[in-house]
C-alpha cells in the first residue's frame, strides 16, 4: 500500500528518500520491533495529554499499560473485532521464534504481546493509523 505524502509515514519516507517496500515481506519480529515503539508512543502521548505530572509518575503509568501482560489482555479484548488479515499478522508475530524474553512476563504473555506489537507495526507501516488508534482505544475502553 503506497502511503500518502500527507501521512506521518509518508512524510518520513519523503524526507529521508526511503524506497517503497512491501511490508508483507517483513519478518514478524521486525514488525513487532516498530510496533512496540508505536504502541508505547500512543500510550505515552495519551498519558502526557491527560496532564502534566512528575516523570516518575508518568513512567509508572505508561509501564503498567505497555507491559506484556497488559498488551495480552488488550489483544484479547479486541480479538473479535480483527479482520482476517489483522489476525493473520498477529499470529505470525505470536508464533515467531524470538531469542529474547520479557523479564517480568510469562512466555505465553510475551508471545501474545509480540503478536500484538507485530499488528501495531503492520498497521503503522501500512499507513493505517486510524485503525491502529481505533483498536487501541477499543481495547483500553472495553471491559471484559
Amino acid at each position: 500500500m503506497e502511503e500518502s505524502v500527507n501521512s506521518f509515514i509518508g512524510l518520513i519516507n519523503e524526507q529521508f528518500k526511503l524506497p517503497f517496500t512491501d511490508i508483507k515481506t517483513y519478518s514478524p519480529l521486525t514488525l513487532a520491533y516498530i510496533g512496540d515503539s508505536i504502541y508505547d508512543l500512543v500510550i505515552r502521548t495519551m498519558i502526557v495529554k491527560r496532564g502534566n505530572a512528575p516523570v516518575n509518575k508518568l513512567h509508572k503509568s505508561a509501564s503498567s499499560m505497555v507491559k506484556a501482560s497488559a498488551q495480552m489482555e488488550l489483544f484479547h479484548r479486541i480479538e473479535p473485532e480483527l479482520t482476517e488479515e489483522e489476525l493473520s499478522i498477529y499470529k505470525r508475530g505470536r508464533n515467531a521464534k524470538s531469542y529474547t524474553s520479557a523479564k517480568n512476563a510469562s512466555i505465553s504473555d510475551y508471545r501474545s504481546a509480540t503478536g500484538f506489537e507485530a499488528l501495531m507495526g503492520y498497521l503503522y507501516l501500512t499507513d493505517q493509523l486510524p485503525r491502529l488508534l481505533e483498536l487501541i482505544s477499543m481495547g483500553l475502553n472495553k471491559k471484559e
